[in-house]
């Protein structure tokens, strides 16, 4: 065998195993790409079992609550809405008034309304009856603050009512004020507190 020929194999030979070990490098990759997709969907399995809203099989449900003892529920939420400096002041100098009215007492009024129709809004919410709703704002400083209130005697908390009827007040004052700015932003929509079920919940002892 000539020298030539010796050559043309030890390169052939060469990317032979410059394949071989691509293809294994990019298996080995492939292996690892299918481990971390299995490691994941477990991962979500096991936090979706721990979601009340949806199935065995991964699909939306409504949790069934018939077997809950009937308890006294509350629960409260707050909210911002802050305002550009000088259309603070100016609403401040009109007493929270604008053309559309009365800002504070049409919000409370939208949170108050907001509560009970919480469960056409959100979807998996129970219909409730509800033995209290009530929506303070105060208006005394920027951001404004909104904090709501809500009880009932129930099977099942109110913490999305009082959420909502925080959003549907924040929403309303938006609208109550966009004429004077589009800068106005609604902030810090969130849970105060909540008794009454599985366990409780305050927000000032986190």
């Amino acid at each position: 065998m000539d020298l030539r020929s010796i050559f043309y194999q030890s390169v052939w030979a060469t990317i032979a195993l410059d394949t071989n070990i691509r293809q294994i490098v990019a298996s080995q990759k492939v292996l690892r790409l299918l481990f971390t997709h299995w490691t994941w969907n477990k991962y979500l399995w096991s936090r979706m079992n721990k979601f009340s809203h949806i199935d065995q099989h991964g699909s939306a449900a409504m949790v069934d609550v018939s077997a809950k003892e009937v308890t006294a529920r509350t629960a409260s939420a707050e909210a911002y809405v802050k305002f550009p400096d000088a259309v603070f002041e100016s609403l401040h100098a009109a007493n929270f008034g604008t053309a559309k009215g009365a800002v504070a007492e049409v919000a409370k009024i939208a949170g108050i309304q907001a509560a009970k129709r919480c469960s056409d809004w959100i979807p998996m919410c129970h219909p409730l009856l509800l033995s209290k709703i009530q929506v303070d704002i105060d208006v005394q400083n920027n951001p404004v603050r909104i904090v709501t209130e809500v009880k009932c005697e129930g099977k099942t908390g109110v913490e999305m009512e009082a959420l909502t009827a925080a959003s549907a007040a924040a929403l309303t004052i938006y609208d109550m004020c966009k004429a004077l700015s589009h800068e106005i932003t609604i902030q810090k929509v969130q849970l105060l507190s909540k008794s009454g079920g599985k366990s409780d919940f305050n927000a000032s002892e986190k």
